[in-house]
């Protein structure tokens, strides 16, 4: 898509500031120093791709090497494909707007089962066919990495290669073997035999895929030599590199934080887990980098929010010194610090202590089972009297909101462990906190889906039917009081288990759901099991030879060519032990279990005990202390690409970038500190501003000089600050204020005849209907203080704000000129003040 054509479609779609590519840290190379061009897809929404840490990772690597750019494209929303499918327009980078099939690698990071037919819509969107088979020179390197690819084969067909494993090192040596491949002249297939030596590189097309006379898939290497692919593995996180200057996303993404992997891979054992598998052995970063991480990328981004991220945060081994070293760090200056993954019993009232020193962050608790048996089966090895402490403890601490988590359909499950939910959640209902009220309690329940590298493997996962059938049972015993109950659609974990634990057979059915129009399938508004069960149908899929029927032991797996590093040996112990209720207690203190990974030479847990870092929080930078503050007013303007941002988002980027500048503001009192911002307008998204205001308070100390010329060059592109003035009165206090617009249509022409109707009348009702529905009426005729055409594709207005109300200019001419809301998204809008005269 190329620049004109984007800025013709942008103002007819939703988000249209996620199509943008001017995030603060957006890397944008000089073509003429690119020999490897790396597109990083991510197919699902910007909303959601911009929060994946993998991503941030990978960009900061490969931006990080000499001649190779890394740019990103997400998975488009329904309305922008549809608008590009209608202008022919093919999908592009954020970065460069190159189309993605210009690139020499397009690599998708592969989180979710449902996210499968975006991955067609993206290639499709691009021009580049589906099948690898179908691909020649001219074509672009499919790729594909993440915990999907621990079983490629439902998407093999598609992949030229996928990544098993960690990506850091391998995406570099990737690079380095396509640039070695071009000098040297090879064709495709030779470029794919020096991926295939790497370690963790899979080539799909380098396995003939048959089928057994029972039905099993069997897989004949091409190469006698390459018939195993093992995983690649970061051995030492804290040498790893990770970016200190992330891309900080426009909008409001689903994870709008900064977020920090303090460890990887987790050993605790959960039969069910397969994170806990594919991501062993754990190794932590040491507090001290994690301190420096911080104080450099919140320095970087701007952000009032620091997530902690690993499989089990509270297993972090030094997790009390360095949260009192971040929150040193952090309380002063208002940031609030998160742990998103914490185990029952990690979650401790000193922990607790210290994340409360700046907010409440939530809490996910998540028990697996109601029951202390079925607790056993899956080695989740907490007690009723650990989750209870620990909700008593929130709850006194506080806190207002705790989340349970809950499977349904685990190995050995009777209707006794579904009444054990009912009776653990109405237990913990009871807790009461601080001041003796109850708090409230959110409880997620979604299907158990068997995963690969699993000791669950080969279990049978529920059926649709029965999943409907237990969920309304725990629908109907946990509701009223201050008690939430969600679940996941049970159709939608049919499909996760169909493609979590299928075969190459299923590439076809992939392309005709998508055929039939099937996007976005983890969106529940997208969602349409429907269209899902006719191309299963007409493909002749028997979904339950791949989900409900449990396997033998003996049976061959689609994935038994990669190695986790985990045995299939072990696996089957463990499986074993889960049916005898033993407990494997975690290996990164205690003795080794044998499962296979570590050699303990180059390979091994790797933490960082508290006694090793107990200087780490002592070294942290302590912020100034507050003082006596004033009230300054900055001017700014809102043009071109900025004219895109929503107003919720507009004051996340200029607190972000005076908290970049390093200039201190004011926060409000209270459990949720806030900085002290106020707009006197907010625009609407699409609209142009040559003066805007805001009012801020500061220390006595910054002056207004320091603030234009350090929170300037913090902006991104469209935003300019043009004044910063003392204020000593609200300026809502100077009564009613108008202002001029200038509206230029993009197609037809204004009637000059409507216009003379509308200025003979002394009255113009025009009725405002929200998006709750309801509906105001207001006359126009005292508004509209001046309107005049001086062509027949312009409109100038003065507009007055007053009594609690403004009117848009949209609104004058869709209600003067009849114009449809469709035929007003494309136009340009520029308001400016109107002067005195006026």
């Amino acid at each position: 898509m190329s620049r004109q054509s984007l800025e013709e479609i942008l103002p007819l779609v939703q988000n249209p500031s996620h199509y943008l590519g001017t995030e603060i840290n957006a890397l944008k190379k000089d073509p003429g120093t690119i020999r490897l061009r790396f597109a990083l897809a991510f197919p699902d929404l910007y909303d959601i791709g911009t929060s994946h840490v993998g991503i941030q990772i990978l960009y900061h690597i490969l931006n990080a090497r000499e001649g190779v750019a890394a740019e990103r494209v997400f998975a488009p929303g329904r309305d922008l494909e549809a608008r590009m499918r209608d202008e022919g327009c093919p999908i592009c980078s954020l970065e460069s707007r190159t189309p993605l099939s210009a690139f020499d690698i397009i690599g998708f990071s592969l989180l979710y089962e449902l996210n499968f037919t975006n991955i067609l819509t993206m290639l499709d969107l691009s021009g580049v066919p589906f099948y690898s088979r179908d691909r020649d020179a001219s074509h672009p390197f499919i790729i594909a990495g993440g915990p999907c690819t621990f079983n490629p084969e439902p998407l093999a067909d598609f992949f030229d290669a996928m990544v098993i494993g960690d990506g850091e090192e391998v995406a570099i040596e990737l690079a380095q073997a396509w640039l070695e491949s071009k000098d040297a002249g090879d064709d495709r297939e030779g470029t794919l035999k020096r991926w295939s030596k790497l370690q963790g590189v899979y080539v799909p097309s380098f396995f003939e895929a048959d089928a057994d006379p029972e039905g099993f898939q069997t897989l004949k290497p091409r190469f006698p030599e390459y018939g195993t692919v093992h995983k690649a593995v970061v051995n030492d996180l804290n040498q790893s590199p990770y970016p200190d200057c992330p891309v900080v996303p426009f909008g409001k993404p689903v994870h709008d934080r900064l977020s920090l992997e303090i460890s990887r891979g987790c050993t605790r054992g959960c039969r069910f887990c397969q994170a806990g598998m594919i991501y062993r052995p754990v190794r932590e970063r040491a507090p001290d980098t994690v301190l420096s991480l911080a104080e450099r990328a919140l320095a970087n981004t701007g952000y009032g929010n620091l997530s902690l991220l690993s499989l089990s945060t509270g297993d972090y081994c030094a997790i009390h010194t360095l949260m009192e070293g971040l929150m040193d760090r952090c309380a002063p200056e208002r940031i609030a610090v998160s742990l998103p993954s914490l185990r029952v019993g990690s979650l401790t009232e000193s922990l607790m202590t210290q994340i409360k020193r700046v907010r409440k962050t939530g809490f996910t608790i998540a028990p697996e089972a109601g029951s202390q048996r079925l607790r056993e089966v899956i080695n989740k090895n907490i007690s009723e009297q650990d989750l209870e402490e620990t909700v008593q403890n929130a709850f006194g601490l506080g806190w207002q909101l705790i989340k349970l988590y809950f499977m349904i359909g685990l190995p050995t499950e009777t209707e006794a462990d579904l009444d054990a939910i009912v009776e653990l959640v109405k237990r913990l209902q009871k807790v009461r906190g601080r001041n003796g009220r109850n708090r409230q309690i959110t409880v997620s329940v979604s299907t158990f889906i068997p995963k690969a590298h699993t000791p669950f493997q080969w279990c049978s996962q529920m059926s649709v039917d029965e999943s409907r059938d237990k969920i309304h049972m725990l629908r109907s015993e946990l509701r009223g009081g201050r008690l939430r109950f969600k679940w996941q659609n049970p159709e939608m974990s049919l499909l996760e288990g169909l493609w979590a634990r299928g075969d190459r057979r299923l590439s076809r059915l992939l392309v005709k759901a998508y055929e039939a129009g099937c996007r976005f399938d983890g969106w529940s508004d997208h969602f349409q099991y429907k269209r899902w069960k006719e191309a299963i149908e007409a493909c002749g899929v028997d979904v339950d030879f791949y989900t409900t029927r449990s396997r033998d032991l003996s049976e061959p797996l689609p994935w038994d060519h990669i190695n986790s590093g985990v045995s299939k040996e072990f696996l089957k112990q463990e499986w074993g032990r889960a049916l005898d209720r033993q407990e494997t207690p975690d290996c990164r203190h205690g003795d080794c279990h044998l499962c296979g990974l570590c050699d303990f030479d180059v390979l091994k847990p790797v933490v960082f005990e508290t006694h090793e870092a107990v200087q780490a929080g002592r070294e942290v930078r302590r912020s100034e202390e507050e003082g006596p503050y004033k009230k300054l007013r900055v001017s700014y303007a809102k043009r071109g690409p900025a004219r895109y941002f929503g107003h919720l988002e507009l004051v996340n980027i200029f607190v972000r970038a005076l908290r970049r500048a390093g200039i201190p503001l004011r926060f409000s009192m209270g459990f949720h500190p806030a900085p002290k911002i106020s707009f006197e307008c907010a625009l609407p998204v699409g609209t142009e501003s040559l003066e805007e205001h805001f009012t801020i308070q500061v220390p006595l100390r910054v002056s207004r000089e320091t603030i234009l010329e350090r929170v300037g060059p913090q902006l991104p592109e469209g935003l300019t600050f043009s004044a910063c003035k003392a204020v000593d009165r609200s300026p809502a206090e100077a009564g009613p204020r108008r202002f001029h617009y200038t509206v230029t249509l993009k197609e037809g022409a204004f009637s000059e005849s409507k216009l003379s109707e509308f200025l003979k009348k002394t009255e113009w009702p025009f009725t405002r209907t929200n998006r709750k529905g309801r509906s105001r009426t207001i006359d126009l005729r005292p508004v509209v203080k001046e309107l005049n055409l001086p062509s027949v594709d312009r409109a100038d207005m003065i507009l007055e704000e007053s009594d609690g109300y403004s009117v848009r200019p949209t609104d004058v001419l869709g209600s003067v000129f009849g114009l449809s809301e469709e035929a007003l998204k494309p136009v340009s809008i520029i308001k400016s003040p109107a002067s005195k005269d006026d």
